[in-house]
Parts: structure tokens; C-alpha cells; sequence
């Protein structure tokens, strides 16, 4: 039987069915205004967990009744009607960020900064408050009509000052949760961080940072794997976008932003040096384009191409933008050094290569005139071998393993799916704690792939 009426709130639709129940359009007519109500249904539940599921339902409401800010859901009302329970909220006109990014919308950079910014101002306030959302993930943010963003769904709300939050429960979706959700330990503000992280690398990368075909491999991934470094992915994104998604999506708390407000200006930052090489790069193609209009409709019989010069300077100063872009991240001493093959904590390798303008120089070499540079050069490519080019091991497996080349981790399949190594014969282990080892000897030929495909079961 369809529901007509919940509390005063008349039901004149259904918006779709949410993790906790239905969500319905209705009207309130007390304010003469439409809201959305997600319910949830207590029916077949024993006693004791009906009213677990319905306390719990209760803390969301309260919880999240008592933020108000432009980037979270409003909270309008609470209530009970026979076997559900029911909390209305404001109506959205818009889409959620997964529906937007299942539709195959590709997110210019600069709009992912900003919504992911937007978020981040949410959550700080949030957790100002002394809230967690626990479940940042893309269904859980809406892209509205007008450009603007919020979160929605505090259902897995944890109140830190409350004495009713089960400990080691692990709330929240798979591939968007902090190891310590995984792990079943006390989360913080830092934990919603981690997963903001992950979905501005779903946003930027096209692909989820952590990815399986089995829970266990996803959750496996969340703990002791690095995902590739979202530039690989999309070449022609800026590196500084790498090092911002590790120190988020660092395993260890204390290696993140320590509040979402520096994440949200860090974010701000990037798109507001995008946003002038953006600008930059097309006022430069208006004057050259408004110079190629003079030089077509001017009565010389030969057609006079753009100055090579003017292009070289319209390139330059590009560049000099994204080179100043790389020089704030790659300076600022609160940014984590991460690993340049895999978004990892590793102080010992940086993130972000120096370009060669900004690298160390040899010392002498520059004041000692040509000479002696021509000498340091020499005395190197002297000194050092000439590399041979690397062969390709493509991977293939099933549900997931651990990767080990000559007794030395090269990390998890999936999300890895090829490994570069040097001419000659190697040794590769895969491992997945429910199965037996699989052990196989390839040899590598320079400029070749070989494949390995093998399926745990």
C-alpha cells in the first residue's frame, strides 16, 4: 500500500531508495514548502534491534538538525508514524556527484577543486561542531542546479561527547572509508578527510582509488595499498594535485591535514592558479588570434604568419604560472613527501620531481665557466652505464594478490596492473592470504610484454 501521509507531510512522489529506507517528495503545508523525507522501516526487526536501528536513525537527525551551513543539508523535522520512523529535509533541485559522474561527465579540474572545497568548508564546520559524517562518499554530495554544493546523509553521524556510538563498528562505504574505519578504531574529523581525498582522486583520476572485485580486496587495498598517482592517469593534470591527494589519503592520521579548513585552502589555492593560467593561456590566444584577423583581411598578397616570438612568450608565461604552482607546493614545508610511482608516505622519495630550473646545481659548475661543466658532464656519462630499455609484466588477477618480484613487494593486483623491469630472468610470487601462493619465472625482454593471469580459487 503506498504511503500518503507521513506526520503533517503529504507524499507526492518518490525521489529513490536511499541505504536506510525510501526517500519521498512532500509537501509540508504548514510552510507551504516541498521537502524531501527519508524514512526508515523497523519492520522484521527484532525488539531490541528495532530500536537500535531506530535510536541510531534519531542520532542522524539530531546530529545533523544541529549544523547550519550553506554546504550542509538542512534538517527540518523528526518523526515517527507507525513502523517508520521518518526525517524531512530540504529539497534539492540537482543530482547527486555519483549520478553526475556515472553519466560520463568529465570534471575539468578546476570544478573538482571546487566542489571538493565546498565539502571540505562543510566538514569543517562539521567537526567544529563535534560531528563526523563517516560516510563521504559521492552519493553523499549534491551537485545542485545552481553550481552549489552540500552534504547529505549524516546517518552515520558519530557524536564524540555521546556515550551511545558502538565502538568497532565500521560505518561507511568500502572504497571511500580511513583505515581506521576499516580497522574498527576511534575516528575523527581526520577520517572524513581521508575520504574526501578519495573522491577527489575518483574525480580527477576517472577511477576509484581502491577497487576490487571482492570487499576483502577493497578493504585490503584500504590498509596496505598505494593507488597510482592520479596524473597517471590524466597526463595533462598537474602533479601538485598528487601531493595534495596523499597527504590527504595518508594511512597514518597524523600524516593528513590536520583539519579539513587547510585542505579547503590548499584546494583554493590550486584553483585559483589554474584559473589564471586558464585566463593566461586564453587572452594570449585572443591577440593572436585578433593578429591572424588583421593580417587575413590586410590587401597584401602575402599572408604574414603569427610572430614565432609572440608564441614563445605566450608559452612562457604559461609556464612560468604552473612552474610557480609547482614551486609553492613543492616548498611548503607542511606538504608530505610521497612517493613519485604511487600516492604513498615516503619522506625519503618527493612526490613531485623539481624541474630542472629549480634542481640542485653541481657545486662549482656554475661559477667555474664551461669548462668545467663540459668536464662534470663528461666524467658522468663516463661514470654511468648506459640503461637498457625495461620490459612490461602485465598483470591479470583475480580477486586480488600481493605482487613480489625477486622477493621484493611491488605492490597489490588490483589496483596494479603492470610492472617495468630490466631484461632478464625474474622471479614472481603473487599472494593472497586465503590461497596458496602462485610462483612463476618470466623472462623479460627489453620492449616486450608478458603477461601473467592467474585466479585465486
Amino acid at each position: 500500500m503506498a504511503i500518503e501521509q507521513l506526520g503533517r507531510f503529504k507524499i507526492t512522489g518518490t525521489l529513490g531508495q536511499g541505504a536506510m529506507g525510501t526517500v519521498y517528495r512532500a509537501h509540508d503545508p504548514l510552510i507551504e514548502r516541498t521537502v524531501a523525507i527519508k524514512t526508515v522501516a523497523c519492520a522484521g526487526l527484532s525488539k531490541d534491534e528495532a530500536l537500535a536501528f531506530e535510536q541510531r536513525f534519531y542520532r542522524e537527525a539530531k546530529s545533523a538538525g544541529r549544523l547550519s551551513h550553506p554546504n550542509i543539508v538542512t534538517i527540518h523535522d523528526v518523526g515517527r508514524n507507525e513502523s517508520l520512523a521518518f526525517i524531512a529535509m530540504e529539497y534539492l533541485n540537482g543530482q547527486s556527484l555519483r549520478e553526475l559522474l556515472d553519466s560520463g561527465v568529465v570534471l575539468p579540474p578546476e570544478r573538482c577543486t571546487e566542489i571538493a572545497a565546498d565539502v571540505a568548508d562543510g566538514l569543517a564546520f562539521a567537526h567544529a561542531n563535534g560531528v563526523v559524517h563517516r560516510d563521504i562518499k559521492p552519493a553523499n554530495i549534491m551537485v545542485l542546479d545552481n553550481g552549489s554544493v552540500k552534504i547529505s546523509d549524516f546517518g552515520v553521524a558519530l557524536i564524540p561527547s555521546g556515550s551511545t556510538t558502538v565502538e568497532g563498528t565500521a560505518f561507511g562505504s568500502p572504497k571511500y572509508m580511513s583505515p581506521e574505519q576499516v580497522t574498527g578504531q576511534k575516528v575523527d574529523g581526520r577520517s572524513d578527510i581521508f575520504s574526501l581525498g578519495a573522491v577527489l582522486y575518483e574525480m580527477l583520476a576517472g577511477r576509484p582509488a581502491f577497487d576490487g572485485e571482492e570487499l576483502t580486496a577493497v578493504l585490503y587495498q584500504v590498509l596496505h595499498a598505494a593507488p597510482p598517482l592520479p596524473s597517471s592517469f590524466n597526463p595533462e593534470l598537474p602533479r601538485v594535485f598528487d601531493r595534495l591527494i596523499a597527504k590527504s589519503m595518508a594511512k597514518d592520521p597524523d600524516k593528513r591535514y590536520q583539519n579539513a579548513t587547510d585542505l579547503a585552502a590548499d584546494l583554493r589555492k590550486c584553483r585559483r592558479m589554474l584559473r589564471e593560467a586558464r585566463k593566461k593561456a586564453e587572452g594570449d590566444d585572443q591577440v593572436r588570434n585578433k593578429r591572424q584577423g588583421r593580417d587575413a583581411s590586410s590587401p597584401a598578397l602575402v599572408k604574414v604568419n603569427p610572430s614565432p616570438w609572440l608564441t614563445a612568450a605566450a608559452l612562457a608565461s604559461v609556464v612560468s604560472i604552473v612552474g610557480a604552482l609547482f614551486w609553492y607546493y613543492g616548498s611548503k614545508p607542511r606538504f608530505e613527501a610521497a612517493p613519485a610511482v604511487s600516492v604513498a608516505e615516503n619522506a625519503s622519495s618527493p612526490l613531485v620531481p623539481a624541474p630542472e630550473s629549480l634542481a640542485p646545481k653541481v657545486p662549482g659548475v656554475a661559477t667555474e665557466g664551461g669548462s668545467k661543466a663540459a668536464k662534470v658532464k663528461s666524467e658522468s656519462a663516463a661514470s654511468v652505464p648506459v640503461a637498457l630499455a625495461d620490459g612490461v609484466v602485465r598483470l591479470a588477477i583475480a580477486p586480488w594478490g600481493e605482487v613480489f618480484v625477486d622477493g621484493k613487494m611491488a605492490g597489490v593486483s588490483p589496483p596494479l596492473t603492470e610492472v617495468r623491469l630490466s631484461p632478464g630472468k625474474h622471479h614472481v610470487e603473487v599472494r593472497n592470504t586465503n590461497f596458496p601462493p602462485h610462483r612463476q619465472v618470466v623472462e623479460v625482454v627489453a620492449d616486450k610484454n608478458i603477461r601473467i593471469k592467474h585466479k585465486f580459487q
